[in-house]
């Protein structure tokens, strides 16, 4: 469990989407991250409870069910469902882009070929999606640490044959620790939560564990300490060593931790790093199968979706929802095809703020959940929230203000309107499939049935 939560967390978003995030905000990048990391240590604990006293549920959209009402469960289950589609097609393009450098065989076919291979993974059983996502966690974990330490070693001198003692002045050189204002540290908040995303789907794969409400407490109250080293830590490094204006964006796969490894003299820097971002790619990818195919088989348990998702293999696995859950998968592969310079961007883009929706919806549940939970079941709130109410307000009006900051930027407004409308056309589903639908089941009668 602590193994799924630091694989869907630690992706091509952290080694990859870092470049571009610093060439805007510049040094202030590093604050870039600390906030975007306070508001997902925030919702993880709020899941977190959530999930320990109510372990069973299998999926956090039917916290929002419960609390908020089918509307709310819906759009939080297929806005996830869309977020998760699409970084299928994107971690698969950046997988591609790297083993490109070392055989000679078309991008697309390398992705079709990786998005096929873990689609079988998942299929087989949920056991080796779990050995998978342990050993590449594992890697990336292990890459993160001796960054941080070499690093370290560089920026104070130790390092041997390189640094000499070049301390912090990448910080505030070139323009201060600003030098494009202090708005633009917000606008790469989406790019940042499009990286974050991930260490909630251990609450969905919870109820697929032995003891549920034991690791789910574990790997939430473990999230803290992750998102401080493995991001903030390693940002604040990258921008120490790797000057702010270093262009970046001209080639996605030029890591800045790989033009920081190279800095410090490492051999075969640029080798190392790229298999170190293919196994974060591949985690995540096989992460984002396993979490489309969940959250589709919790749609369907509730008329959400057709019924036949919810059919299993003798192993377990729902093979319909994972193999629905590659479509964005292909389209992406199609995509790569036929316009290879531009899949990369797109399939940031099309993401948008819908990761702040569903957090947004989460946060607002929590509230409900709590009071309830405290006049109805109190003994199953094993874990709190910090300071609830205070800190849960403190979280929604955070994410307010961050949509607010992509409407106030120009370049983030297109990202936040796109999002707008793929939350409408969801609520447009929904009202349709009220109207036409299977009936509904009132969120007390779901409540009664996980208890």
């Amino acid at each position: 469990m602590t193994m799924i939560s630091l694989g869907g967390i630690i992706g091509a978003g952290l080694f990859v989407g870092t470049g571009p995030i610093l060439n805007q905000a510049g040094p202030a990048t590093i604050l870039t991250y600390l906030f975007t990391g306070c508001i997902l240590i925030l919702i993880m604990r709020m899941l977190g409870e959530m999930a320990v006293a109510l372990p069973t549920v299998g999926s956090f959209s039917d916290y929002s069910r419960m609390a908020l009402g089918n509307w709310a469960g819906f759009s939080i289950g297929w806005l996830y469902w869309y977020f998760w589609a699409i970084v299928v097609g994107f971690e698969a393009t950046v997988a591609a882009g790297i083993l490109g450098q070392y055989v000679n065989v078309a991008p697309w076919l390398i992705s079709l070929i990786l998005v096929l291979a873990l689609t079988a993974t998942n299929l087989y059983s949920v056991g080796s999606y779990g050995e998978f996502e342990f050993w590449f966690a594992g890697i990336k974990v292990a890459a993160i640490v001796i960054f941080i330490v070499l690093g370290a070693l560089f920026v104070i001198g130790l390092w041997p044959g390189g640094g000499g003692g070049m301390g912090l002045s990448n910080l505030y050189d070139q323009g201060g620790f600003f030098p494009n204002g202090g708005l633009v540290m917000f606008s790469g908040i989406v790019t940042v939560i499009f990286a974050f995303v991930g260490a909630e789907i251990v609450t969905i794969a919870a109820s697929e564990s032995n003891e549920p409400s034991r690791n789910v407490a574990r790997a939430t109250n473990a999230v803290i300490y992750r998102v401080l080293l493995f991001y903030v830590v390693s940002v604040f490094f990258v921008a120490a060593i790797v000057p702010w204006d270093t262009t970046f964006a001209e080639d996605v796969i030029k890591s800045p931790f790989t033009l920081a490894f190279e800095r410090m003299g490492i051999p075969g820097a640029g080798t190392l790093m790229n298999f170190v971002v293919l196994t974060a790619v591949l985690s995540v990818l096989n992460s984002s199968l396993y979490t489309t195919s969940r959250m589709l088989f919790a749609l369907t348990r509730h008329n959400d979706a057709p019924g036949f998702f919810t059919n299993t293999t003798a192993r377990g696995v729902p093979i319909w929802a994972i193999l629905a859950g590659t479509s964005f998968g292909y389209v992406s592969v199609a995509i790569y095809y036929f316009f290879p310079a531009n899949v990369f961007t797109w399939l940031i883009n099309a993401s948008g703020a819908i990761a702040l929706f569903a957090y947004l919806l989460i946060a607002i549940s929590e509230l409900v959940m709590r009071r309830r939970l405290e006049r109805e079941n109190p003994e199953s709130l094993q874990l709190r929230m910090w300071f609830y109410p205070w800190l849960t307000y403190l979280s929604i009006a955070a994410m307010v203000a961050v949509l607010v900051a992509m409407f106030i930027i120009p370049d983030q407004r297109p990202l936040l309107i796109a999002s707008l409308v793929s939350l409408g056309v969801i609520l447009a589903a929904y009202m349709l499939r009220r109207w036409f639908g299977p009936p509904e089941r009132s969120p007390s009668e779901i409540i009664r049935e996980h208890d």
